[in-house]
């Protein structure tokens, strides 16, 4: 490879991007990578989105941030937070922007990466190479559109929620949104402000939502953040494993969810209309979906410009949506907060024998979510079944980003060529996951049965950690770092037996002191 080809490319500048960039530098001290985002800055999903969980989850555990004005963070407080990680770490030198990776094509011959990239403002094409790519690009990058006839031919705005259009005034305007998820559930309250905008909210599945109960933290508590040693660490580290321990008591549909449940009922009962009491409480448990922080949406509902309707969508017209019952309702404008294809990926990735990525993503899903087989070289953070359902994805990042790491280190270090997630270890895994995914509350909503969750981790991010915490060099293939690999084998074979030693001579000594020393089994078994 030429000197100026970047040994390692990161796709995409968001929160994983920059993780992955700041790690490779500090804990690899490798330097030799570039960064492609497609749009004209960092942020990915936080150019627009606010905080769900607390903001103390939202910083990297070696960058904490004492000054977070409120328990739930702000849009702008998130994105302020990660553009100063990017300019402390001088990323900015490492970082394309408007360019899209179109196409990651392993050369199997070479041992490298062929990319493709697109110059989305002039739409030149480039051709690089990169010997390990990781893909950054997150979950929340194809919008998710319902199956619904004739988007085409409504005449007025129509966009997604993650492709804002910000030159539409929306004052005077009656408003469709399509969806009552995360996003919808977000941004009504906020459009449903200016009284002359009516908006009318069709819903297909209702959702759990839950009191979001915010606060300002105050100046002593910031300060005491900044100066107390360790407070803030332990702090962060309280919420986070309460919250793990209390999201598993959900997990498994304990006895203890059922008195959850009842506490989201009564919370929704006294906060939304009456007249929607019925429609608006699920009958699957909570947790089956992502559980849902009230943003002042239950309230905005008594706003005489705000309407829910559940007739169902049968397809969209010129001027409106007709509803399944045969009725048209008038819109001038249409907004879907309907999420996103959480397998798909914008960028085309193909591997040994032109297996695409997709595929992947699709079928039996990856190992650990960050590699798969038949994609030597290819690390993908936060992938398939490997997301919290209601935990930190920063932590789950981290801890992919730590994982990612050690496997690239005999590449980085130049003592291996490639390395390769093997077949069986994948199958094996993923027989794990979906067993486990089985005992628990993910298959139980209402329409879900029969489906794959391909992004849930079905477990508690400890254990996440835990499994990824070292890698398993059993499960790959090594190319052109044979002698390290038997090496590391050996290594770890020493290590087990050791351990198998130690407890044969404690065993044997114990045994020996059980005959030799009189009484003493009468003494220990009577206590």
């Amino acid at each position: 490879m030429h000197r100026d080809t970047p040994r390692v490319v990161i796709v995409g500048a968001g929160i994983a991007g920059i993780t992955m960039a700041v790690n490779l530098r500090n804990k690899l001290h490798h330097d030799n990578f570039v960064i492609y985002e497609k749009a004209g800055s960092i942020g990915g999903t936080w150019r627009g989105c606010g905080s769900d969980v607390p903001g103390h989850w939202y910083c990297l555990s070696t960058e904490p941030n004492p000054y977070w004005e409120r328990y739930y963070i702000t849009q702008p407080e998130i994105r302020a937070y990660w553009e100063e990680i990017y300019r402390k770490h001088d990323l900015a030198s490492r970082t394309v922007f408007n360019t899209r990776v179109k196409l990651v094509e392993w050369d199997e011959e070479n041992g490298v990466h062929n990319l493709t990239l697109e110059d989305v403002m002039s739409g030149q094409t480039i051709q690089t190479q990169a010997e390990a790519v990781i893909q950054a690009v997150g979950f929340f990058t194809t919008p998710m559109y319902p199956d619904i006839p004739g988007k085409e031919k409504f005449t007025g705005p129509l966009w997604h929620s993650s492709q804002w259009r910000h030159d539409v005034d929306l004052k005077g305007m009656t408003v469709g949104v399509v969806g009552n998820g995360c996003s919808a559930t977000q941004f009504i309250p906020a459009i449903a402000a200016e009284p002359t905008t009516r908006v009318i909210n069709f819903c297909r599945t209702p959702q759990w939502i839950a009191m979001r109960s915010n606060y300002h933290y105050p100046e002593w508590a910031k300060w005491a953040f900044a100066h107390v040693p360790f407070l803030m660490y332990t702090y962060r580290s309280f919420m986070m494993i309460t919250g793990d321990l209390l999201w598993n008591i959900f997990l498994v549909n304990s006895p203890l969810s059922t008195v959850f449940k009842r506490i989201l009922t009564w919370y929704m009962r006294r906060t939304a209309p009456a007249k929607y009491h019925d429609s608006l409480i699920p009958t699957y448990p909570p947790g089956c979906k992502r559980l849902i922080l009230d943003s002042n949406y239950l309230a905005t509902l008594h706003q005489p410009n705000v309407d829910l309707n559940w007739a169902g969508i049968q397809e969209i017209v010129e001027d409106g949506i007709v509803l399944k019952t045969g009725d048209k309702i008038p819109l001038d404008a249409i907004i879907f907060g309907t999420g996103f294809y959480l397998a798909k990926r914008d960028v085309d990735f193909r591997g040994i024998g032109g297996h695409t990525l997709k595929h992947c993503f699709e079928s039996e899903g990856g190992y650990y979510g960050t590699v798969f087989p038949g994609f030597p070289n290819l690390f993908t953070i936060v992938g398939p079944n490997s997301a919290s359902a209601h935990a930190s994805l920063i932590f789950i990042i981290e801890t992919q980003v730590d994982y990612i790491l050690k496997l690239m280190k005999p590449i980085i270090n130049g003592k291996a060529k490639s390395i390769e997630v093997t077949q069986k270890a994948t199958t094996y895994y993923n027989t794990w996951i979906q067993k486990r995914m089985a005992s628990t509350i993910f298959l139980s909503c209402d329409d879900r049965t029969s489906a794959k969750n391909v992004a849930t981790f079905p477990g508690m991010i400890s254990l996440y950690w835990w499994i990824t915490r070292k890698p398993r060099w059993n499960d790959f293939k090594v190319v052109g770092g044979e002698q390290w690999f038997y090496k590391r084998r050996k290594v770890a074979l020493t290590n087990y037996a050791l351990v198998g030693l130690m407890v044969s001579v404690v065993g044997y000594n114990f045994s020996m002191l059980w005959k030799l020393v009189p009484g003493l089994k009468e003494r220990l078994l009577s206590g």
